[in-house]
């Protein structure tokens, strides 16, 4: 079974997405599971997990109300307020809702570097595994040490890093965020997702190449057995199609067993969101 582990799904909005500027306006339009599952089938691939992209509860319901009608969305990541005096009881509503894997905040609009490591933030992490609700780390490089930290405090707590933590594929740098990547990939309950690269990157001129320098770090510090491929749609738009993200990490891994190949391009997912058959997914034929 293969999974897009990391895609997002909206109605668009202008007031609610400013965060879509006008560089981005091929994103300024609706984006829904039909013209996705296109673009699954097109590579090969089985279903995926939507993640939140705006921060609203709004949001993971209405990522839950696509998931009850495509059976191709294999999980939702959602977003919730984990600095909420309510968090426990809100946690108890959705975890009612079988394709509701896990959480994400965007840490990396945060201001403060620190953000992760805030007194209710940190409560809020400790909530989610009660409900066994795994946790999804979307950051630039500058916060990995935070990240760093947090995870630390969790050892039984599932955490994923976002698109690789954002290295600075553009600018073709690697010491800071290496460092830290390794650190962060000692911490065994902590997954990478192989995502988002194509933005990181010149957005018109990138290469195969440029990616491999990256590729290679987190593989050397994850493994097969902690990585999960992911395509970012629709934003990997901004600089390629879904299959050429789709064949950048094929293309990569063509000489991995396949066993490895496997679990990047699903097993991994599947063990990490737990999903199983009673969670609704079917694979799409």
């Amino acid at each position: 079974m293969k999974i897009d582990s990391h895609q997002h799904f909206w109605r668009y909005n202008p007031a609610r997405d400013r965060w879509i500027t006008d560089e981005m306006a091929v994103l300024k339009r609706n984006f829904l599971p039909d013209e996705l599952n296109r673009e699954l089938d097109a590579s090969g691939i089985d279903g995926s997990i939507a993640v939140q992209a705006d921060q609203s509860e709004d949001e993971t319901l209405f990522l839950l109300d696509l998931a009850k009608r495509y059976d191709t969305i294999a999980g939702v990541v959602g977003w919730v307020n984990l600095c909420a005096h309510d968090l426990s009881e809100r946690l108890e509503f959705f975890s009612h809702c079988k394709k509701l894997r896990g959480f994400r905040h965007v840490v990396q609009a945060e201001p403060d570097d620190c953000f992760m490591l805030r007194k209710h933030f940190i409560r809020g992490v400790a909530c989610l595994r009660q409900f066994d609700f795994t946790y999804d780390i979307l950051i630039y490089p500058k916060q990995l040490p935070a990240a760093i930290e947090l995870v630390e405090k969790f050892p039984e707590q599932r955490f994923v890093i976002d698109h690789m933590a954002k290295p600075p594929i553009k600018t073709k740098e690697t010491a800071s965020w290496a460092r830290h990547i390794r650190n962060i990939a000692e911490v065994p309950n902590v997954f990478c997702k192989l995502s988002g690269l194509l933005t990181e990157a010149d957005w018109v001129h990138w290469v195969a190449e440029d990616f491999r320098p990256y590729l290679d770090i987190v593989f050397e510090a994850f493994g097969p057995d902690r990585l999960m491929f992911g395509s970012d749609w629709p934003v990997c738009l901004l600089a390629g199609t879904y299959g050429q993200v789709n064949r950048l990490v094929e293309d990569y891994t063509q000489n991995l067993p396949q066993q490895e190949k496997d679990n990047i391009f699903g097993t991994n997912a599947a063990r990490f969101y737990g999903l199983t058959s009673h969670h609704g997914f079917a694979a799409h034929k």
